[in-house]
């Protein structure tokens, strides 16, 4: 069995859109500094990428299937430049009042890809901008690790101002022995700086 990590897209890869407003062209997709270095780290250190992100728009009729797809292709050609891959993208396209299983802080998508890939949960990682993440990678079993904010109703096993500073703990000590010590010498620290909406996408 492999251990992945499994990546929320918007605020943590790019560039989050106002609130209550979604990423609805390719143009509209910023990299967040760092973040293609991090995904990098991530498949040096033998993680499966995955990328599992909440995508209401769809269901509004706000976001084109085409421009997800789009947006898919520019990740894959930029990760690629730096010798990364994402084996498997997933969302969920419902809206609120669906009730589905796979809108996080569910963890539909997370337990699908552990299935689809013979993946280690206990092993592996959810990262994410949003306290959705932290708990969606909870109920999956996976280690958690939150960028960008503050926890409030979490508690994640790793709290990081981005995704770049989150991977370089988890790959410097995966098992977090050591990852207080390591937080407060590499600014790993939680930032109190951001904060994001809980009912992101």
């Amino acid at each position: 069995m492999r251990r992945a990590v499994f990546l929320d897209r918007d605020g943590t890869l790019n560039v989050r859109p106002p609130v209550h407003e979604y990423v609805t062209d390719i143009s509209e997709f910023v990299w967040i500094e760092g973040a293609r270095e991090a995904v990098a780290l991530l498949a040096r250190a033998d993680y499966l990428i995955t990328i599992v992100s909440n995508q209401r728009g769809v269901a509004r009729g706000l976001v084109p299937l085409a421009a997800i797809r789009q947006i898919e292709k520019r990740i894959e050609r930029d990760l690629a430049a730096v010798g990364a891959r994402v084996v498997a993208f997933r969302y969920c396209f419902h809206a609120f009042e669906d009730a589905c299983s796979c809108r996080k802080p569910r963890p539909g998508m997370l337990l699908d890809l552990a299935t689809e890939l013979d993946l280690d949960l206990e092993r592996s990682w959810t990262i994410g901008d949003s306290e959705t993440d932290v708990l969606a990678g909870q109920a999956a079993g996976t280690r958690t690790a939150l960028v960008g904010s503050s926890p409030r109703r979490s508690q994640p096993d790793l709290a990081a101002a981005s995704l770049l500073d989150a991977v370089a703990g988890i790959v410097r000590d995966p098992d977090g022995r050591a990852w207080p010590a390591q937080g407060a010498a590499a600014g790993l620290s939680t930032s109190p700086l951001l904060s994001n909406s809980e009912t992101s996408s």
